[in-house]
């Protein structure tokens, strides 16, 4: 499908739109920061069934009657399963069997299936060592797509890489959703997904710039978004298809990790569009930056 649509022409107003997506989700994690799940804070997680269904209400009020406010109750999976998440900072293992006892003696029915503990070392540990493992990826990424294509590319992509993450820790960070180690992992794979389609992208624009000529450089870039869009959007339609199926259906442990995706699919699709070509175009990107030399002594190859 041969799409011809002007996107550079609204560059401007895609760049405005970005700024203030950055400066909320900058904004947000400064004032708000993140809500950091079990992962990363520590405390104990409770998993109990009942013969039917439960009264979340009821659950709520007993924890907070038993000196609770740190909190989560969730149904997991059918109305009769519940979740409970109980954050402590000061370590206590034994936490997890204090809180089944009064449910127990509150309805003897309760069955107990799981009990985890998460100390807050570890999950500091689990923090730092995630944020550092996303540093090193960019880091990575900026070095292979330099290698791969030309500096101004790897500015972009990892522009464009960072924007992304950026954008979706602010929306985590603004509607107080919860950060564990399933959106981290999100993040991740944002950043790989995002990376591909870049390197789509930029692999056309190079392409472009060496065979065509006579033409701007925001033609050319436009020329090659259109011509790389049926696939873009292809790609992403189907992974957004399994996304939702994974965020309606596939219950509360992976809600986090499809919801980060999902807004990663989108907000990625749109920077591979818009990012990394105004970066390029805004470092003055030209077919000589693009040129393959030539090789060392070629001059003399057509000399008699």
């Amino acid at each position: 499908m041969n799409f011809k649509i002007p996107f550079m022409t609204y560059r401007r107003f895609a760049t405005m739109g970005s700024l203030a997506l950055l400066i909320m989700s900058i904004g947000s994690l400064g004032f708000k920061g993140l809500n950091l799940g079990l992962d990363f804070s520590g405390g104990t997680l409770i998993e109990v069934s009942y013969e039917e269904a439960a009264d979340l209400i009821e659950i709520r009020d007993l924890m907070s009657n038993n000196g609770f406010d740190d909190f989560q109750v969730v149904n997991f999976g059918s109305n009769s399963d519940v979740l409970i998440k109980v954050a402590d900072k000061n370590g206590d293992s034994q936490l997890g069997d204090v809180i089944y006892k009064f449910l127990q003696d509150a309805d003897p029915s309760t069955e107990l299936k799981r009990i985890e503990f998460v100390g807050p070392q570890i999950g500091s540990e689990l923090r730092d060592q995630g944020g550092l493992g996303m540093l090193v990826a960019l880091g990575m990424i900026l070095l292979y797509v330099a290698f791969r294509f030309q500096y101004k590319f790897a500015l972009g992509a990892v522009t464009a890489l960072a924007h992304d993450v950026l954008i979706i820790l602010g929306l985590f960070s603004l509607f107080s959703w919860d950060f564990d180690l399933t959106v981290l992992a999100a993040l991740l794979a944002v950043i790989g997904y995002s990376l591909n389609d870049t390197i789509v992208v930029s692999d056309r624009i190079r392409e472009n710039f060496r065979g065509e000529r006579g033409f701007e450089p925001h033609e050319i870039v436009n020329r090659s978004i259109n011509q790389t869009l049926s696939r873009t959007l292809i790609t992403s339609l189907t992974t957004l298809l399994v996304l939702l199926a994974l965020f309606f259906f596939g219950g509360d442990m992976i809600k986090g990790f499809s919801q980060a995706l999902i807004i990663g699919v989108l907000i990625g699709t749109y920077s591979s569009i818009y990012v990394v070509a105004n970066m390029l175009l805004g470092l003055s990107i030209t077919q000589d930056d693009l040129a393959i030399p030539e090789p060392e002594g070629a001059e003399f190859d057509d000399m008699p």
